[in-house]
């Protein structure tokens, strides 16, 4: 055995944290310890970034006007998902997609401004600067559930106006904003598979070996 090997219990506790991370939408009011959220955002810096670029920004709300402000913001694009969503509309509108204004904090995670400098893997993958802060996401996503806290990834926002509203420079580009806090349980499965909105796919029909083995995913060629 190798000794750059964890113990048994704590690989055990890596992969049930991984298996047991929920995207929360429901939460308590009761507030997040200060030296706990400065843990996640520790834990989130410490993420594997491209050309160790560090590219996250996080920006904490606290002012509970802009709380009310965002969810605004997310209500008006909730709508018109709803809208683009044809016949699953109204199936659409009875989910819970945000708890913005149940939770104990709110972060706004950015990418930060200026990118276009950093050339260190992303010459030919720009986007991997998007990549490295879902890994930061990931790794605060992770760090919560272990804390016991609940944390959510909310998309729906158009991200010029959340920009706008923040002052987040025009280079940079808010991606998530994320509730975090207290909850009463957290769901058994997915709380949109429990909601049968989509299920989780087998393993076997997205690991290919050589090359791509999926007829679903190809190109249609007219």
């Amino acid at each position: 055995m190798s000794d750059k090997r964890y113990s048994d219990d704590d690989i055990e506790a890596i992969y049930r944290v991984i298996e047991q991370r929920r995207d929360m939408r429901h939460f308590t009011n009761e507030p997040v310890d200060k030296a706990l959220l400065e843990r996640l955002l520790k834990a989130a810096h410490f993420a594997p970034s491209v050309g160790f670029m560090q590219p996250w920004r996080f920006i904490r709300i606290s002012d509970q006007s802009l709380r009310q402000q965002m969810h605004q913001l997310v209500e008006e694009e909730r709508i018109a998902t709803a809208h683009a969503m044809g016949e699953r509309e109204d199936e659409f509108m009875k989910l819970k997609v945000e708890g913005l204004l149940d939770c104990g904090e709110v972060l706004v995670v950015s990418l930060m401004g200026n990118r276009d400098k950093h050339i260190f893997g992303r010459r030919t993958l720009p986007e991997m600067d998007l990549a490295s802060v879902s890994c930061a996401i990931q790794n605060m996503w992770l760090a919560a559930r272990a804390e016991g806290l609940g944390l959510g990834w909310v998309s729906i926002f158009d991200p010029k106006k959340l920009a706008d509203l923040l002052h987040i420079p025009e280079s940079g580009k808010p991606v998530a904003i994320l509730c975090i806090g207290h909850v009463e349980k957290f769901y058994d499965k997915p709380m949109l598979e429990k909601e049968k909105w989509a299920k989780r796919q087998q393993l076997d029909t997205v690991v290919f070996e050589n090359q791509w083995n999926s007829k679903e995913d190809m190109d249609i060629q007219s």
